[in-house]
C-alpha cells in the first residue's frame, strides 16, 4: 500500500478566473481556459499567447485559448432550454455526450484522459495524488458552483483539504486561500461532481487533421438535431445550434414572462445577458481560431479553403459586434439599470432583429465552413 505524503502541491500553475481587467484577454469559457493553463504550466512550446507571454520561435498556436475554444466546439455553441434557465450555455448541453468537448480537446493535444464520476469518489484522492506526483494538475468539475471545469493543484491535511483554481472561488464567502491564491477547500469530495485525470502524452495529430475535425464538429454543433428519446435529461427540452436563436428571440417576445417583481426581472435579464456574453466571446475567439487556421496554406489548409474560412471568420466577428449592440440597448455593458431596460417590451422588440441577424450570420458561416471542409476531401 502506497503511503501518501500529508501535503502535495504543484507550484506556479497559472490562474484561471473570469475576466476582471486588462492583464489578460477575457477567458470566460471554462474548459478552454483550463486547457490553456495546463499547456502553459507544462511549458508546451506549441501553445503560445499573443498578449501575456513570450512564444517560442517554433510555436504553432499563437493564441492557445482561441485554439481550445475552437477545437472543443465552444466557438460554435449556442443553446436555449424551454423557460428561463441558467444552464443555457453549460458545456454539457453542447452534445448528448457530456464529455465530447474533452474528447476533441485531448485528441488534439495528444493526451489520453480518464473521467472519474460521483460513484467513484473513493478513488478521487488516490488518483489525484498519483497525478500530482507525475507533475500533472487534475481537472475538477463542481468543487464550487456549477460543474464547470477547474483545476486541482494540490492537497493538504492528508487529503482533507484540496487546493487549486476555480472560476467560482471568488464568489464564495470566507474563502480560505494559500499565499499563492490557490483556494483551500475542506469536505471537497461531496461537492465535486467528477474529476478528469490526464494520462500519458502520445503523438499529436497533424494540425491539418485537427483543423478538419474541428470544422466537421463545428457543423455538427451548428446543425444540432433535436433531442431523441433516450438522450440524457439535461439534453431534453432544449434547442441547440441555429434553432436556439429562434427560442431566445421567442422568449423575449413573451411579455407575460416580465410581469414579476424586481427579483424575477433581474433573473430574466441575467439569463439573457449570459447568452449575450457567451455568444460574444465564443464567436470572437472562433473568428480568431479560423484566421489562425489559414496561416499555413496547403500544409494545414488547402488554398481553396482559405476564402470560405476567412468569410466565416468575418461573419463570426460580426456576431461579436451584434452582441455589443444588444448590450447597448440595455444601457451598456455592466449597467446597473440594465434589467429595467430589459423589462421594457419596446427595448426587447428592438433586440429580436439583432438576434435574428446573428442567426443568419451563423447560417452563412456554416455554409462557408461546409465549402471549406469539402476542400479537405
Amino acid at each position: 500500500m502506497t503511503i501518501l505524503p500529508g501535503r502535495m502541491v504543484l507550484e506556479r500553475v497559472p490562474q484561471i478566473k473570469f475576466y476582471d481587467g486588462p492583464s489578460r484577454c477575457p477567458e470566460d469559457i471554462c474548459l478552454p481556459s483550463v486547457l490553456r493553463a495546463i499547456t502553459e504550466y507544462l511549458g508546451d512550446p506549441d501553445y503560445g499567447c499573443n498578449k501575456c507571454r513570450t512564444k517560442s520561435p517554433a510555436c504553432q498556436i499563437a493564441c492557445a485559448y482561441a485554439y481550445f475554444v475552437g477545437v472543443t466546439g465552444a466557438a460554435f455553441h449556442i443553446s436555449w432550454k424551454e423557460g428561463w434557465s441558467f444552464d443555457n450555455q453549460a458545456p454539457v448541453c453542447l452534445d448528448a455526450d457530456a464529455a465530447v468537448m474533452e474528447k476533441h480537446a485531448f485528441h488534439a493535444i495528444g493526451y489520453s484522459f480518464e473521467m472519474l464520476l460521483p460513484g467513484q469518489r473513493e478513488q478521487f484522492l488516490p488518483r489525484i495524488a498519483e497525478s500530482l506526483q507525475r507533475g500533472m494538475p487534475v481537472i475538477s468539475y463542481g468543487v464550487f458552483g456549477p460543474p464547470e471545469a477547474g483545476l486541482i493543484t494540490g492537497y493538504d491535511n492528508d487529503g482533507e483539504t484540496i487546493l487549486g483554481w476555480d472560476f467560482f472561488q471568488a464568489l464564495q464567502p470566507a474563502m480560505e486561500t494559500e499565499a499563492t491564491g490557490y483556494y483551500r477547500k475542506r469536505n471537497w469530495a461531496q461537492d465535486t461532481q467528477s474529476v478528469l485525470i490526464i494520462g500519458d502524452k502520445g503523438p499529436r495529430p497533424p494540425l491539418k487533421e485537427t483543423y478538419r475535425a474541428a470544422l466537421e464538429f463545428a457543423l455538427k454543433i451548428i446543425h444540432a438535431p433535436e433531442a431523441k428519446p433516450g438522450d440524457p435529461e439535461r439534453f431534453q427540452d432544449r434547442r441547440n445550434g441555429l434553432t436556439a436563436y429562434d427560442a431566445w428571440a421567442d422568449h423575449l417576445m413573451r411579455d407575460e414572462d416580465f410581469q414579476g417583481d424586481e427579483a424575477v426581472l433581474r433573473e430574466r435579464f441575467e439569463i439573457h445577458n449570459q447568452m449575450v456574453g457567451m455568444v460574444a466571446e465564443a464567436r470572437w475567439y472562433g473568428s480568431q481560431f479560423l484566421v489562425a487556421m489559414t496561416e499555413h496554406t496547403d500544409s494545414h489548409v488547402h488554398r481553396d479553403a482559405i476564402e470560405p474560412i476567412l468569410n466565416a471568420a468575418a461573419l463570426y466577428a460580426g456576431d461579436h459586434a451584434l452582441m455589443w449592440k444588444l448590450w447597448d440597448l440595455a444601457g451598456g455593458l455592466g449597467s446597473p439599470e440594465a434589467w429595467k431596460y430589459f423589462a421594457d417590451p419596446a427595448i426587447r422588440r428592438r433586440m429580436v432583429p439583432l438576434i435574428k441577424e446573428a442567426q443568419n450570420r451563423d447560417q452563412a458561416a456554416a455554409d462557408n465552413l461546409e465549402r471549406a471542409v469539402r476542400c479537405w476531401h
